[in-house]
This record gives C-alpha cells, sequence and structure tokens, in this order.
C-alpha cells in the first residue's frame, strides 16, 4: 500500500496559481491510477482531478476543467496538481489518492489517502 504526502497548499489570492505535489512511498506508484479530491467543513469529499496509470489519461470534475491540471513522474513517485485561476469556491483540504479500484470519480474506490494540504483562496 502506498504512503502518499502531499504539500504546496497554502493563502492565495482569487485569480492566482498553485501547484500541489504527492510524493508516494512504495514501489507501485508506476501501477497505480491516482488522484485528488477536496473536503471542507460543509461538503463531503469530492472528486477533483484522476490519472490513469499507463496511459496517463485524465479525468476532471467539471467545475475544474480547464482551470486545474493533474499530471505524473512515474520516475519520480511524483503526482501534481496545477491549479490556475482559483476562486473562493476552490478553498478546501486538498487530499492525494490512490485507487484500489478504476472508477475514480468516487472515494470508496480509493484505497489510499494522504492527510491532506489546505489550499485557502482570498476575494
Amino acid at each position: 500500500q502506498l504512503r502518499l504526502a502531499e504539500s504546496g497548499g497554502g493563502l492565495v489570492q482569487a485569480g492566482d496559481s498553485l501547484r500541489l505535489s504527492c510524493v508516494a512511498s512504495g514501489e507501485t506508484f508506476s501501477s497505480t491510477a491516482m488522484g485528488w479530491f477536496r473536503q471542507t467543513p460543509e461538503k463531503a469529499r469530492e472528486f477533483v482531478a484522476a490519472i490513469s496509470r499507463v496511459n496517463k489519461t485524465p479525468y476532471y470534475a467539471d467545475s475544474v476543467k480547464g482551470r486545474f491540471t493533474i499530471s505524473r513522474i512515474n520516475a519520480k513517485n511524483t503526482l501534481y496538481l496545477d491549479m490556475n485561476s482559483l476562486t473562493p469556491e476552490d478553498t478546501a483540504v486538498y487530499y492525494c489518492a490512490a485507487y484500489s479500484g478504476s472508477y475514480y470519480f468516487d472515494s470508496q474506490y480509493v484505497g489510499s489517502w494522504g492527510q491532506g494540504t489546505q489550499v485557502t483562496v482570498s476575494k
């Protein structure tokens, strides 16, 4: 099972950009589909983006499509989320996820979670 550690969160202004990173410990990163979820105190954890293990095909929630980009470097065991044109609605704790199943949009198919990194976007 992969151990995941996120970094890169912080406080930014609306319209700014931010890059989140997730470093995985373990030998199965390259054979594991990966993703990002986010959560606020008012909402359940929601899907943000995912990337397949081999073809690196990306998938996005409608709310971030065109603004966020997910990528991975398997040789570095690292997953990224580049976030542009941030809005206050993007404020949340962002979690890195390693999937145990092949349906990326539901958190029940996640096998491992990172500890989360806070992203706060001010007006």
